[in-house]
């Protein structure tokens, strides 16, 4: 049973949830106050960082914890899960071949070119903890023959990131003996036969932790529970586990008790700067009971709110929380100043520590409350 992972830039107890940190900041908060939210990593977008500001620039800051004065562990997403998305709205602005994705940023007429080599180089550059392999992604809702040529891409992808993984890591000689983990994707949409495909095969290479790949909810906006947990019952329970841009809280504790260790999501930042607080209903002490309703929002724009003098919530000891009324919180919100988007993200991302501190705790990660 997995109950921290040690990475080159601090152990990671787990489960965790990891705030998107795309560009390299969380918006809205620097790296003091995500350490003071108990936040214990961030992941980190290659596709991204590789435009704005460039991996020259990145590596000339002197990688990614120097340049955002971030000490604790970051995994890199691949970048092939937003160079689809943009790809998938619009062929126009790119194509995926089996040697890769080639793509035309927005606004630009240069075509990149990203490769399982090359976002493992660039990964590596950057100085991430965890280095995720390059996947074809799908929806689910994708036909069969779709779904087949993911995986089957994937797969290949996945050993030739493995192979530059393993020659960047000789050349670097990382000191102490320590490097970067390195995780595949497994993917196959809602085909259970194909997941359980790419994962033997994936296992078969061989890597340090996995991660569910593909859009991880329905049409109506639903976990794919049953998907989603066969795709964690294929992976033996020694590996860590990544829910890819699954970050909803009921989802993520329905997922942890289906042995998922790690998250990453922008929703929770995103839903503080929209005006949507997270909450627990009672005292998360009693986490353990997880009552249907023990989650809820607090929708900060509301004109109930507007004489309200209490916190957010009386469970937060956040900054939000411990200092300033929900009244002027609401107020904050409705003049659109900046210091709102900074309490409000702090207390949301203080939420998600404390659920990921109660879940710890509980060992829900391989056990059912």
């Amino acid at each position: 049973m997995i109950e921290t992972l040690h990475l080159m830039n601090g152990d990671l107890p787990i489960p965790a949830f990891l705030p998107d940190a795309t560009l390299g900041v969380v918006r809205s908060v620097d790296s003091a106050d995500l350490e003071r939210c108990g936040t214990q990593a961030v992941v980190m977008n290659t596709f991204h960082l590789m435009q704005r500001p460039g991996s020259t620039t990145v590596q000339a800051l002197g990688g990614l914890h120097r340049m955002s004065g971030w000490p604790h562990p970051i995994v890199t997403d691949s970048g092939g899960f937003q160079a689809y998305s943009l790809i998938r709205e619009n062929p126009k602005n790119g194509s995926l071949n089996n040697q890769g994705i080639i793509f035309r940023p927005e606004g630009s007429d240069k075509k990149l070119h990203l490769t399982p080599e090359k976002t493992v180089q660039l990964q590596i550059s950057y100085g991430a903890d965890i280095v995720i392999c390059l996947d074809d992604c799908t929806n689910a809702d994708d036909p069969a023959d779709v779904q087949q040529t993911s995986v089957s891409r994937t797969i290949a992808w996945a050993k030739r990131c493995k192979e530059e993984f393993e020659h960047q890591v000789e050349q670097k000689e990382f000191a102490g003996g320590q490097r970067p983990r390195l995780f595949a994707v497994v993917q196959g949409g809602a085909i259970k036969d194909l997941r359980k495909q790419c994962a033997d095969a994936l296992l078969e290479i061989g890597f340090d932790g996995y991660g569910y790949g593909g859009w991880p909810i329905d049409k109506q906006g639903n976990l794919l529970s049953d998907i989603v947990a066969y795709t964690r019952e294929i992976i033996p329970a020694q590996y860590p586990m990544h829910a890819l841009g699954i970050g909803h809280p009921p989802s993520i504790v329905e997922c942890a008790r289906m042995g998922y260790e790690i998250f990453d999501s922008a929703m929770p930042t995103r839903d503080a700067r929209h005006g949507r607080l997270y909450g627990f209903n009672s005292d998360p002490a009693q986490l353990l009971a997880l009552l249907d309703d023990w989650f809820g929002y607090v929708y900060v724009g509301d004109d109930k709110h507007i004489k309200n003098h209490h916190p957010v919530s009386p469970w937060c000891d956040c900054l939000c929380c411990s200092r300033y009324s929900l009244g002027y919180l609401h107020h904050l919100y409705k003049v659109n100043d900046s210091l709102y988007f900074r309490l409000a993200t702090i207390h949301n991302l203080r939420f998600m520590a404390q659920l990921m501190d109660k879940l710890h705790q509980a060992n829900v990660a391989r056990q059912a409350i």
